[in-house]
């Protein structure tokens, strides 16, 4: 009976596929295993990688560690190997490399590595990080005009009003100060900045809790933390079809509804009144109507994912800048007092206000920001994906170079150079004198980058640099930082977040300076 089961034609097809299907993935693990071995490249083996891998996917490690375990691999090496599931990888650790894949030879490497194209989310697809070849230069283009100095003194006053309000409602509200959620109250802040500089829209988050420009950014950035999101994520790169077929996003139908319907009656109030204002919105809507056959049609979609990818970085990435500042200042008095000296000696030289340009004098301040995005980079690493073929040189001496096939990745350790000694001595110390400008010179290039490096370069700095540090200009004149019994120091970070992020949370108190 069995015998005839198993010698029936669909048994041994059957059989016969699996078997094939097995020795297909033997035969793959087997090209993977041995792929950087082959190339004389230093590489993690296959169960120690997988192991730690295993960490980072069940929360026993965060990226940061992870980024710091790789970089520390093969300390005497340029750079060594790893996989990306399927894909080579190439993790460089010097600093002139560095400069080479971001710059001098952009051209080999002009794109990120996507896990969700314009097809399967346009949300996410759409925006200038996701985009890729030709349409991230053209939107690239597009939008830069957004962010120069001139466009920054503009928007100035837009967000020196949210700063302001936002001081005055904390000054109003003492009972709220005796120990501050920063995250919280931040992520206030750069909700009303975005909705005013990018939407057009007046919010103030401090006296409307539940406005739903806050809560679709805590529903959006809270996707990233959970189990979710790396499951999302893993299938995603697996599979894209399979997850588009299956009309799978990574964020909810709710919340690109949001932002579509708030844009498209932005643009309509816009057009039938006549509003002209120098914000992202109104040159996504000149490109819109732009003839030209080298412009890609800018649509509505375009248009959303780009002012949602603004929201989204000014909501999560630049509150988080301003909570480590303001966590450093609240547990080093001493610079904290320097600062709110230089602070004072401005604002009575602009008669009790901030300009554009007194903010660009506070030299203090620039070195405050500088080491607090040494210590606490905005993001861990940099990736950029090969899309010509590029000769890296031996990894060792005496060894051979290495040619980077077309979509292979390299990953650039922000996080692992900010931290190592040999760059930055005593890196656990928060020393703002490092970029002083006696000292700043002596930075070895490219081991400094926050915001990245070359044409990718973050196309917001400036402006995330400008809302931070009005801010803190406008706290510090009202209030002394002061830690509590809630404050952590030194930072231990969360594993189970995807950014940086302290265990337990951004916790100060703001004492009421007396004038």
């Amino acid at each position: 009976m069995e015998s005839s089961v198993f010698s029936s034609p669909f048994a041994l097809l059957l059989i016969t596929l699996v078997s094939i299907g097995v020795i297909k993935v033997i035969a793959k693990m087997h090209y993977l295993h041995i792929y950087w071995k082959k190339r004389g490249v230093p590489y993690i083996r296959a169960i120690p990688a997988l192991g730690i891998t295993w960490k980072m996917f069940s929360r026993r490690m965060n990226l940061s560690e992870y980024i710091k375990f790789n970089y520390e691999y093969a300390p005497d090496a340029k750079y060594i190997g790893l996989m990306d599931m399927a894909t080579p990888l190439v993790f460089i650790r010097d600093p002139e490399l560095i400069r080479d894949v971001m710059v001098k030879d952009f051209e080999h490497f002009t794109d990120h590595q996507t896990f969700a194209n314009e097809d399967i989310d346009p949300l996410f697809g759409k925006n200038v990080f996701s985009l890729r070849g030709n349409r991230w230069k053209e939107m690239r283009n597009t939008l830069s005009p957004s962010f120069t100095a001139s466009k920054m003194k503009v928007m100035f006053e837009l967000v020196s009003k949210c700063s302001r309000e936002f001081s005055e409602y904390l000054a109003d509200h003492p009972e709220e100060c005796s120990s501050v959620d920063t995250k919280e109250i931040f992520r206030r802040y750069t909700t009303d900045v975005i909705a005013t500089s990018a939407f057009g829209i007046n919010v103030n988050s401090m006296k409307d809790r539940d406005n739903e420009f806050f809560t679709r950014g805590v529903d959006s950035t809270q996707l990233f933390n959970s189990f979710s999101f790396m499951l999302k994520f893993m299938l995603f790169r697996m599979s894209p079809r399979l997850m588009k077929a299956l009309g799978m996003n990574f964020f909810p139908p709710a919340t690109s509804q949001f932002f579509k319907k708030i844009v498209a009656e932005t643009i309509k109030t816009r057009e039938e009144q006549g509003i002209i204002r120098p914000d992202m919105i109104h040159l996504l809507m000149q490109a819109r109507n732009k003839e030209s056959l080298s412009v890609h049609d800018m649509t509505l979609d375009d248009i959303v994912s780009q002012a949602f990818i603004f929201f989204l970085a000014g909501f999560d990435t630049s509150s988080q800048l301003m909570c480590f500042i303001a966590h450093e200042l609240a547990v080093n008095r001493d610079i904290q007092d320097r600062l709110y000296e230089e602070v004072e000696k401005h604002f009575a030289e602009g008669n009790g206000e901030i300009s554009y340009e007194l903010v660009s004098k506070m030299v203090y301040m620039d070195m405050v920001v500088s080491e607090t995005l040494r210590k606490y980079p905005p993001v861990v690493m940099i990736d950029r994906l090969c899309v010509k073929s590029y000769e890296l040189p031996p990894p060792n001496p005496g060894g051979k170079s290495l040619i980077v096939e077309p979509n292979n990745v390299l990953w650039a350790p922000v996080y692992a150079l900010h931290c190592d000694p040999k760059y930055f001595p005593n890196p656990n110390k928060f020393d703002p004198e490092r970029f002083s400008d006696e000292n700043k010179d002596n930075i070895v290039p490219y081991t400094y980058m926050p915001f990245g490096h070359g044409p990718r370069k973050c196309i917001g700095n400036r402006f995330a640099l400008m809302e931070t540090k009005l801010l803190i200009a406008h706290l510090l004149h009202k209030f002394v930082f002061k830690a509590t019994e809630k404050t952590i120091y030194p930072v231990v970070f969360d594993k189970k977040q995807f950014n940086l992020q302290p265990e337990g949370g951004f916790w100060i108190a703001l004492e009421k300076r007396e004038k």
